[in-house]
């Protein structure tokens, strides 16, 4: 029988409503992903990046036909809406905190939800949505956990002002729109893509036993190969180093050995 679906709250995600008669533009001038064509009920998943291109802030955009909802980082929240007052100026927009719950929805589809747009495995985000019937309730450690089951890393591993997107796989993950025109960071973002020069992408390993301590450092043949980030028991996410994935004796601080895991999604970026 397939699994019952679940359903989070997720407290650490807070809303953000930009709205008035130039929400578009002043948000398509700042972040990674393309506003101008999103639509009512649309989501999209981006970010908005230092100048020099380092993960600032990650968003989802939720288009509400006459402005648009940002899903962020809770403890984050204030940080952001001061940000975007700083790049208002005087552009015809306003910036306000919502009072809305987010939550994700795995193991089934219900209308009221928005698939998540990084992979659609993730399942749904739900913003004051009900789940539907027979969806059992769950912890946020337990979305956490599916999340990195499928390799797909979050804030907790990219941290803030320390990761560029593609380390992060944003672009994999529909989080950078290369085509649309500038934005913060564009320029060493764009660079990254186009000389395809990428020493270091986030990906998950697996080990036997108990999970790691973030920061652990990865040897593959003796060498760096990178570190780690969140854990659980039997798996990581990782910074891991292109050209030593494949080394000989990988193995973790205490001794134990660790292998790459290339879901289908990443595989050709981990090759």
């Amino acid at each position: 029988m397939p699994p019952e679906p679940q359903h989070a709250d997720l407290s650490s995600r807070a809303v953000i409503r930009i709205a008035g008669p130039e929400w578009r533009s002043f948000l398509q001038g700042l972040v990674t992903q393309d506003v101008e064509t999103l639509s009512a009920g649309e989501i999209r998943f981006g970010a908005l990046l230092t100048p020099q291109g380092r993960v600032l802030f990650d968003l989802f955009l939720i288009g509400d036909g006459e402005g648009c909802h940002l899903d962020c980082v809770a403890d984050r929240r204030e940080a952001l809406i001061e940000r975007l007052i700083l790049y208002r100026l005087r552009a015809k927009v306003t910036i306000e905190p919502l009072n809305i719950r987010v939550a994700a929805l795995w193991g089934a589809d219900s209308p009221g939800w928005l698939v998540d747009p990084r992979l659609a495995e993730l399942g749904g985000r739900g913003y004051d949505a009900a789940p539907p019937p027979g969806a059992q309730a769950a912890r946020e450690s337990d979305y956490e956990s599916h999340r990195l089951a499928l390799g797909v890393p979050g804030p907790g591993d990219w941290g803030f002002e320390k990761t560029y997107p593609i380390e992060a796989n944003f672009d994999l993950l529909n989080g950078v729109d290369f085509k649309k025109g500038c934005f913060v960071g564009q320029e060493t973002t764009s660079r990254m893509k186009r000389r395809g020069t990428l020493k270091t992408r986030m990906g998950p390993i697996a080990f036997d036993g108990p999970a790691v301590a973030a920061g652990s450092e990865l040897l593959a043949g003796g060498l760096r190969a990178g570190e780690t980030h969140s854990s659980l028991p039997g798996v990581a996410m990782a910074s891991l180093r292109l050209d030593r994935m494949d080394g000989a004796a990988r193995v973790l601080p205490d001794g134990r050995a660790w292998r790459p895991v290339r879901p289908s999604w990443l595989a050709a970026a981990l090759a």
